[in-house]
C-alpha cells in the first residue's frame, strides 16, 4: 500500500510502501516514553521503499533492553517521530510511526508486542465514555463535559491539581 506522511509542522514529508497486514502495537516502556503515550503503533517499510520528500531528519540513538542500538528519526522542528530502524550496515527496515501517515484511518494493527509492559487499563478503552472533541476547560481547571455527574468528578479532580 502506498502511503504518504508528514510531521506535525510539515517540515518533514515522505512517501513509502507498507504492508497493511504488518501493523503492530508496541507496548514496550521505551515506546511509551518516546511516544508520550501508553503504546506506539508502527507500520513496516523497507529502506528502499521509503522516500524523504522534504526536510532533514534528526536522529536519536536509543539502546534497547537487549543492548541493540535503535536510531529514532524525528522532525528537528516539531519533534514528531517518523520512524526507527536498526543500527549498522546492510538493508534496513523502517518502523514508521502510524500517527505520521496520512492514510492512518485505512490501516489497523493486528498484533501487539511487549504485552508484559502494556498498561492494564488499555483493555477497557472501548468501554470508556467518548467525546467527539476536546471538552471546554476554563482557567480554574473546570471541565464542561455535558453530564453533571461526570462534570463534578472531573471538576473536583482538576481543581485538586490531579
Amino acid at each position: 500500500m502506498k502511503v504518504d506522511g508528514r510531521c506535525h509542522c510539515g517540515y518533514i514529508t515522505y512517501e513509502a510502501e507498507i504492508d497493511p497486514e504488518k501493523i503492530l502495537i508496541c507496548n514496550c516502556t521505551d515506546c511509551q516514553t518516546l511516544s508520550g503515550s501508553a503504546f506506539r503503533v508502527v507500520a513496516y517499510t523497507r529502506e528502499d521503499a521509503f522516500k524523504l520528500l522534504s526536510g532533514e531528519l534528526k536522529i536519536y540513538v536509543k539502546t534497547s533492553e537487549s543492548g541493540n542500538k535503535r536510531p529514532q528519526s524525528f522532525c528537528p522542528e516539531c519533534g514528531a517521530p517518523i520512524y526507527a530502524t536498526a543500527d549498522g550496515t546492510g538493508p534496513k527496515v523502517y518502523s514508521l510511526r502510524v500517527g505520521s501517515i496520512r492514510q492512518r484511518d485505512q490501516i489497523a494493527p493486528n498484533v501487539q508486542v511487549w504485552s508484559r509492559s502494556a498498561q492494564p487499563w488499555i483493555a477497557h478503552i472501548g468501554s470508556m465514555r467518548k467525546f467527539e472533541k476536546q471538552p471546554q476547560i476554563d482557567q480554574t481547571g473546570k471541565v464542561s463535559l455535558g453530564d453533571a455527574g461526570v462534570r463534578s468528578k472531573w471538576t473536583a479532580s482538576f481543581s485538586r491539581g490531579h
